[in-house]
C-alpha cells in the first residue's frame, strides 16, 4: 500500500462525474479543504474546491500536480456549512459534487480564463495531402459536415477549413478570438474541425483582480493656469461647475476629445484617479417609516421571533395584501438585533426591484444583492460584502440560498410556491427544500411565505413538520377583489364571434380607466400568434431543431393571412425565420395565424380603448437589467394606466391604483399533460387575482375560462385554498403524486435519434429487471417535447412511496448507465421534478 501523505488532496471539478480527484501539491502554498485551485484535467484548467487534503497516493496511475491555490490565506472560502450543504445537496438530486460546488461560487469573474486551439498530428497530414495537390479530402469533409443548426451557414467550408487549419500551422497554441479575427471561422465551424480531432482545444486559467473601479477626472487646485485652448477651458469649467471632479465616463458623454484631456494631465492641471466603484442596489423608492404591524401580523412576528437560537420552519399562509413583506422586514429587524444575518429570496429577478427598494430604505447599506442579472464583477463583489460581514441582510432569487452569511439567523422564502425556485439544470435542485436544510444545518429559522402553499409544504404543516401561521385578511381590513367568470362558450354562442376580450371585460375594463383608476390584463402567452397553421395541409410550422411550434411575434395584416417575411420565433432555442411564401409541407398559400399572446393582446387593447395608456410586461420588453424597473415605476406613477401581461405581472407586485384584473387564457394549463396543471393554474388566478383592490379602492376581478366548472376555477373564484386542497389531495393520493409519494424524472439526451432511444431502451430494461420494492417505473417514452436545441429526448418517470426506495432505484439506474458506457451527461435525473416536458 501506498504511504500516507500530506502532499495529495481530493478536489470536485465541475464536470458531470459522480467523484472527486486527486491532485499533488507542489511546494508552497497549501489548500486547505474549502479553498479554490486551479486544476488540470485533460486539456483545461478547471477551478475546483479541495474537499479534503492529505490520503494515500492513489497506485494506479500518476497523480498531477495542481496550477495554483487561489485562497491562499489559510481561511477556506466555503465554510464547513455550505460544504455540508453542498454534499448533501450532491447526495439528494444525485448530482456531480463539483457541479454543485460551481453553482454555489460566483466568483467566475476572479479567474480569467482563455481558450486556445492548436493543430494536431491528424490535421498536419491533412495540410501535407493539400501541399501535394489533394485537396479533396476536404472537400469531401465539408459535404459529409452538418450545417450548424442554429447560427450562420458556412458558405464554403473546404476553403474555411483549410485556412483554420494554416493558420495554426506553426505549432503553437493560438486564442481563440485571434483564430476567429484572422479566419473569419464561427464556433461551429472550429466544433466540426474538434470532431474531425484536426484541431485540439486547451484552455488556460489565472486569477485575477475582480475589483470594479471607476475613474474620476479631478480638477488640481491652486495650479498656475497656462494659456488654454477653447476645449481645454470646456473641460475645466465642468469640472469647476461639478465640484472639481467628475466620472470619467461623464466627461466623455459630453463629447469633448479625449486628446485635450491628456494634454491637461500631462500639464497638471488635473489628474485621474481611480476609486472603488458604487454598487446601485435600485429598486422602487417607497416611502418607508417605521414598521407597525397590525394584530394579526404582530402575532406572526411573535411566533418567529420567539423561535430564534434554534431550527424551526414556519409556514406563513397569508392571503394576497395580508402584509407578510411586513412581517418579513421586523423579522430580519429582529434578527439584526440579536447580532445575526437574515436571507430573504423572491423567486424571479423581476422581483426585486420592488424588494430592494423597500430593504434599501429599511437597512441601507447593510443590505446586499445577488441575482443572475449582475455583472460577474458585481456578484463576486457582494458576494464578498456578505461573507466580511458587511451585508447582513441578503436578498435575491435562488442562487442566494448559497449566501456565506455568517452568523446566520433566519431564511425567508417569498411566495414559496414558485416554480421558479426549482433550477432546470444540474444541479436541478428547488432552492426552497436547500433554505429548509441550511436552516436546520445552520439552527436557523425559516420562513415559507404564500397565499398559495405547495401542496407539499402545506402537508408538511399538516403533518407537524412546520408550524402554520395564518393570516386571513388583508391590511386595513381591506376585501379581498370580487370575482366574476366569464364562461367563453357561452360568449362565443351569443355573439357568434371568436373574440379574445369578452364583452364584460371591455365595458369594465373601459369603467375603472374613466374613473381614473388602474387595470391590468394577464395574457399569459408571449408573442403575437403562438402558431402559423396551413389550413391546406394543417401542418404547422415548427423550429428545426426544437419539436415545437414557432412563435409569430410581429402584427398580421388585416386580413388575418401570414405574410411573407415576417418573424417566427422559438421560445427554447432562439431559433428565428421568417413566414415562408407557401406551405413547406403542401406548397399551399393559405397559412394562417392561430392563437393570441400579450403582443397581440396590447394592440387589440389599443384599438379598443385610443386614450388609455398601455404598457406590456413580458419577457420581450423586459431584457435588459433595468427594463422591469422602469416600467414599474411608470405603473406606481399612474403614467401607465392599463398594463397587458404575462405571468410576468402576477408575482407580488403591489400598485395600490390597480382596482381590475382581467385573466385571459389562464385555463389552457389544464390541458397540459402535467399532474401538478390545476394546482399551477389556481395559483396563478388566485396571485393576479391579488394584484386588484390593493389600495383604498375595492378591487375586481374577470376571468374568461372555457372550464367555468372546474374544480380550480371555482375555488380560485371563491378565494377558498382549503376547498382547493381537499379536492386536488383526493387526486394526488389516489395516484400516488407528490405529496402523497416521491417522484423523480429521468431525461435521457443525444443529438443522435437512434442514440438516445437505445439508451433508453438499456435503462428500462434495467428498471424491468431489477423488481425494485415499492417503485413504479413509467416509461421509457418520447418525451413530451421531443426536441430541443437538436438534442432528442426520452424520459422515464419514477414514483415511490419512500425516498430511500427512490434513492437507491436511481443510483442503480446510475451504475447501469454506467456499465452500458451510457456517458452521464446525457442522463439527467430531475429529483422531485417540477416539470415533466
Amino acid at each position: 500500500m501506498p504511504d500516507y501523505c500530506p502532499n495529495f488532496c481530493e478536489v470536485a471539478l465541475p464536470v458531470p462525474i459522480d467523484r472527486t480527484f486527486t491532485y499533488s501539491v507542489r511546494n508552497g502554498a497549501m489548500p486547505v479543504r474549502g479553498s479554490r485551485v486551479i486544476a488540470p484535467f485533460r486539456k483545461e484548467k478547471l477551478i475546483g474546491i479541495v474537499m479534503s487534503v492529505g490520503g494515500s497516493a492513489p497506485a494506479d496511475y500518476e497523480v498531477r500536480p495542481l496550477e495554483a491555490v487561489l485562497d491562499e490565506d489559510g481561511e477556506p472560502l466555503l465554510g464547513e456549512d455550505l460544504l455540508a450543504l453542498a454534499e448533501w445537496m450532491a447526495s439528494y438530486y444525485l448530482a456531480p459534487i463539483g457541479e454543485v460546488l460551481r453553482g454555489m461560487l460566483p466568483l467566475v469573474a476572479e479567474v480569467r480564463r482563455t481558450v486556445y486551439y492548436r493543430i494536431t498530428d491528424a490535421g498536419r497530414d491533412i495540410l501535407a495531402h493539400i501541399a501535394d495537390g489533394e485537396p479533396e479530402i476536404l472537400r469531401a469533409a465539408a459535404r459529409k459536415q452538418r450545417p450548424p443548426r442554429i447560427g450562420p451557414v458556412e458558405t464554403d467550408s473546404a476553403e474555411l477549413q483549410r485556412r483554420v487549419l494554416h493558420r495554426l500551422a506553426h505549432g503553437e497554441p493560438v486564442k481563440v478570438s485571434t483564430l476567429r479575427t484572422s479566419t473569419g471561422a464561427s464556433l461551429p465551424a472550429l466544433a466540426a474541425l474538434l470532431r474531425r480531432r484536426w484541431i485540439a482545444r486547451e484552455t488556460s486559467a489565472v486569477e485575477r483582480d475582480a475589483r470594479r473601479v471607476e475613474r474620476f477626472v479631478v480638477l488640481v487646485p491652486e495650479t498656475r493656469l497656462p494659456r488654454l485652448t477653447e476645449k481645454q477651458q470646456a473641460i475645466l469649467a465642468e469640472l469647476a461647475a461639478c465640484g472639481n471632479e467628475m466620472p470619467l465616463a461623464v466627461l466623455r458623454a459630453k463629447n469633448l476629445p479625449h486628446s485635450t484631456l491628456q494634454t491637461l494631465v500631462r500639464h497638471g492641471l488635473v489628474r485621474i484617479d481611480e476609486r472603488q466603484a458604487a454598487f446601485h442596489l435600485g429598486g422602487i423608492e417607497r416611502a418607508t417609516g417605521p414598521i407597525r404591524l397590525n394584530e394579526a401580523q404582530t402575532e406572526a412576528l411573535a411566533a418567529i421571533a420567539s423561535a430564534f437560537g434554534a431550527f424551526k420552519a414556519f409556514l406563513l399562509h397569508g392571503v394576497t395584501g395580508s402584509g407578510k413583506t411586513a412581517v418579513y422586514l421586523a423579522a430580519m429587524q429582529r434578527a439584526l438585533d440579536r447580532g445575526q444575518s437574515a436571507i430573504l429570496l423572491v423567486p424571479e429577478i423581476g422581483l426585486t426591484p420592488q424588494m430592494a427598494g423597500i430593504l434599501d430604505a429599511a437597512f441601507g447599506s447593510k443590505v446586499a444583492l445577488l441575482h443572475s442579472a449582475l455583472t460577474p464583477e458585481e456578484r463576486s463583489e457582494q458576494w464578498r460584502r456578505i461573507r466580511r460581514g458587511q451585508a447582513p441582510i441578503v436578498v435575491g432569487t435562488r442562487s442566494a440560498v448559497f449566501a456565506p452569511a455568517p452568523n446566520l439567523g433566519l431564511i425567508l422564502v417569498d411566495e414559496e410556491h414558485d416554480q421558479s425556485y426549482k433550477q432546470e439544470e444540474t444541479p436541478r435542485y428547488n432552492a426552497r427544500d436547500v433554505a429548509v436544510m441550511r436552516a436546520r444545518n445552520a439552527g436557523a429559522v425559516v420562513v415559507l411565505g404564500s397565499a398559495t402553499p405547495s401542496l407539499e409544504t402545506w402537508q408538511n404543516a399538516q403533518a407537524g413538520k412546520y408550524t402554520r401561521i395564518a393570516m386571513t385578511e388583508r391590511v386595513n381590513q381591506r376585501p379581498l377583489p370580487a370575482v366574476e367568470l366569464i364562461d367563453m362558450r357561452r360568449e362565443f354562442q351569443e355573439t357568434g364571434r371568436e373574440q379574445l376580450f369578452s364583452r364584460a371585460l371591455i365595458e369594465q375594463t373601459q369603467a375603472a380607466l374613466d374613473r381614473g383608476e388602474q387595470a391590468m390584463i394577464l395574457l399569459n402567452r408571449r408573442g403575437y400568434s403562438f402558431a402559423v397553421l396551413c389550413r391546406a395541409c394543417g401542418a404547422k410550422l415548427e423550429c428545426q431543431n426544437c419539436a415545437i411550434a414557432l412563435t409569430h411575434h410581429k402584427p398580421p395584416s388585416e386580413d388575418g393571412l401570414a405574410r411573407e417575411g415576417q418573424r417566427l420565433e422559438c421560445h427554447y432555442c432562439g431559433y428565428r425565420r421568417t413566414v415562408p411564401a407557401r406551405c413547406p409541407q403542401c406548397d399551399s398559400e393559405h397559412l394562417y395565424y392561430l392563437g393570441a399572446g400579450s403582443q397581440q393582446g396590447e394592440e387589440r387593447l389599443a384599438e379598443i380603448f385610443p386614450s388609455a395608456r398601455i404598457g406590456r410586461m413580458d419577457r420581450d420588453t423586459v431584457r435588459g437589467r433595468y427594463d422591469l424597473e422602469r416600467l414599474l415605476a411608470r405603473l406606481h406613477s399612474g403614467e401607465i394606466n392599463l398594463l397587458v401581461g404575462t405571468q410576468m405581472i402576477a408575482k407580488g407586485h403591489d400598485i395600490h391604483g390597480v382596482t381590475l384584473v382581467g385573466v385571459v387564457g389562464c385555463d389552457h394549463a389544464l390541458s397540459l399533460p402535467d399532474f401538478r396543471a390545476a394546482e399551477r393554474v389556481f395559483q396563478l388566478m388566485t396571485q393576479v387575482s391579488g394584484r386588484a383592490g390593493r389600495g383604498e379602492l375595492p378591487g375586481r376581478v374577470v376571468v374568461q375560462t372555457y372550464y367555468p366548472d372546474h374544480y380550480a376555477i371555482v375555488a380560485a373564484s371563491a378565494h377558498d385554498y382549503s376547498a382547493f386542497v381537499q379536492k386536488e389531495e383526493k387526486y394526488r393520493r389516489w395516484m400516488h403524486y407528490p405529496p402523497f409519494g416521491v417522484l423523480a424524472n429521468v431525461l435521457i439526451q443525444s443529438p443522435k435519434l437512434e442514440e438516445a432511444a437505445g439508451w433508453s431502451v438499456i435503462l428500462g430494461k434495467w428498471f424491468e429487471q431489477a423488481s425494485l420494492e415499492g417503485v413504479r417505473v413509467l416509461g421509457p417514452c418520447t418525451a413530451p417535447v421531443a426536441r430541443i436545441k437538436g438534442i432528442y429526448r426520452f424520459h422515464l418517470i419514477l414514483k415511490a412511496a419512500s425516498r430511500k426506495s427512490l434513492n437507491a432505484a436511481l443510483r442503480g439506474m446510475l451504475a447501469r448507465a454506467d456499465a452500458a458506457n451510457v456517458p452521464r451527461r446525457n442522463v439527467t435525473v430531475d429529483v422531485d421534478a417540477q416539470r415533466l416536458m
